[in-house]
């Protein structure tokens, strides 16, 4: 396998003309109109290869691209970290870059489904995932009393009604479930989605119970999912260091490393940088955040 994560053209050791064929009559110009940045890996027998793509929420998403033997005359398969992938239009003149574009527009359509799955990240008690993949559509929220409720989003339609089901007492689900169906026509989707959900529920939804003293509390960072960073001479002072930028939207409020966030705000397009600063959007709510370019914030 070609590791080419930093990607560039020089992250294929070979000169051309000791590549296979293949590779430098068909991959090679191929890959740079997508860009060699966006190369994850390339199979050695040439029977895969992924690329790295970032939508325009910044988030993150590997696109797997398998290939038929007679490439470019039969469609590649793709697969990818989303609820559900598009379907590929093909033909013998098309190319990787057709592919990646027909995979940006569909990470476009799916946009409000990640949207209102933040939001119920956000605003609900959610049991799990604790860290949801971009393709979870499943939500377990508590509602007290030991009762549960299992929500399935409608990656197509996130607006609608979702699918659902109670868990927990009988004496406790079922004054519920007969509200669900009792109210169900009053379903908005110009609504919030934890007002939607009190309104059908009849019911008053408790928030995720939070930790008093702050500095006993144990946080994450949002991008890596660590709470400390690994022991490393390279980076420097922020060796070992846990979660030092939080994000100021009061609603928000995610903590990062610091290094995670520069990171992650140097992979994205619309990062801008004046001297020593970076300037961007938070990850999780899209609210101004600025970092420092060196080690030290």
């Amino acid at each position: 396998m070609i590791d080419a994560y930093h990607g560039t053209a020089a992250s294929v050791s070979l000169p051309f003309h000791l590549l296979p064929g293949r590779i430098c009559w068909c991959f090679v110009p191929q890959i740079e109109e997508v860009g060699w940045e966006h190369l994850l890996n390339l199979e050695d027998d040439l029977s895969s290869l992924s690329f790295r793509i970032v939508d325009k929420k910044g988030r993150t998403h590997t696109l797997e691209i398998t290939l038929p033997r007679n490439y470019p005359r039969s469609s590649p398969s793709i697969s990818a970290d989303v609820p559900y992938i598009c379907e590929l239009e093909w033909s013998k003149n098309s190319r990787l870059k057709d592919i990646v574009r027909q995979f940006n527009k569909h990470l476009e359509k799916l946009q409000e489904f990640w949207s209102t799955m933040d939001e119920i990240d956000r605003s609900l008690w959610v049991m799990d995932p604790k860290q949801p993949s971009n393709a979870a559509s499943h939500r377990r929220i508590n509602l007290g009393n030991e009762c549960y409720l299992l929500l399935s989003i409608d990656a197509h339609n996130s607006k609608s009604l979702p699918e659902c089901r109670f868990l927990g007492p009988n004496t406790v689900i079922e004054p519920l479930w007969r509200n669900w169906k009792k109210n169900g026509r009053h379903w908005k989707k110009d609504k919030r989605f934890d007002e939607n959900l009190a309104t059908l529920l009849e019911h008053t939804l408790p928030k995720a119970p939070t930790l008093g003293n702050k500095d006993e509390e144990t946080t994450d960072c949002g991008i890596c999912y660590a709470q400390y960073l690994p022991i490393d001479d390279e980076l420097g002072v922020n060796s070992g260091g846990s979660p030092d930028y939080t994000c100021e939207n009061s609603s928000c409020s995610k903590a990062f490393h610091t290094v995670c966030l520069r990171d992650w705000l140097r992979s994205i397009t619309t990062t801008r940088q004046s001297f020593d600063v970076l300037f961007g959007d938070c990850p999780y709510c899209s609210d101004p955040v600025a970092v420092k370019t060196n080690s030290c914030r």
